[in-house]
C-alpha cells in the first residue's frame, strides 16, 4: 500500500491546536507524506522531526497550491484547522480550497473532532478507493 498523502494547513489562530493534534498523532502522521503550507510546515517539521513538504504561506499562494495537488490527485487527505471568527484576507483563496477537496472527493477535517475521526477510521490504512468523479461531461461540453 502507497502511504497516504496528507495536506496539513492551520490559520494563524488555529496553529498550536493543530501542532497539537500533529504531536498527539506523531506516531500514525510518521506513515504519511506530509504537506502543508509556510509556517505551519516549519513548525511541524521542527515538533514531529519529520520531514514535510512545505509550500508557500497561504495568503501568498500557499491554499491554491494545495488546491492544485488536490485536483491532480496527489493528495489523499486535507486536515485544515480554519479559523470560521477571524476575517482573512485570502477568504476567497480558502473557499475555493475547500470547494476544490469536496469536487475532488477527499476526506477532509477542518477541526480537531473530525480530524480524529479520519485519523482513526479503520479505512485510513487500508487500500481504500475513493470514488473519483468523472467529469468528462464537464470536459468536453460545448460553449
Amino acid at each position: 500500500m502507497n502511504r497516504k498523502r496528507v495536506a496539513l494547513i492551520a490559520h494563524d489562530h488555529k496553529k498550536k491546536e493543530l501542532i497539537d493534534w500533529v504531536e498527539t498523532n506523531k506516531e500514525k502522521m510518521q506513515k504519511f507524506e506530509l504537506y502543508a503550507t509556510g509556517t505551519t510546515g516549519k513548525m511541524i517539521e521542527e515538533k514531529l522531526n519529520q520531514k514535510v513538504i512545505r509550500l508557500l504561506s497561504g495568503p501568498i499562494g500557499g491554499d491554491q497550491q494545495i488546491g492544485a495537488l488536490i485536483a491532480d490527485g496527489k493528495i489523499d487527505i486535507l486536515i485544515f484547522f480554519w479559523d470560521p471568527l477571524h476575517p482573512l484576507s485570502h477568504d476567497p483563496d480558502i473557499k475555493a480550497l475547500l470547494r476544490i477537496a469536496v469536487v475532488w472527493n477527499i476526506p477532509m477535517a477542518c477541526n480537531h473532532a473530525t480530524a480524529d475521526y479520519i485519523l482513526n477510521s479503520s479505512l485510513l490504512f487500508d487500500n481504500y478507493e475513493r470514488v473519483k468523479p468523472d467529469f468528462s461531461e464537464h470536459n468536453d461540453r460545448k460553449l
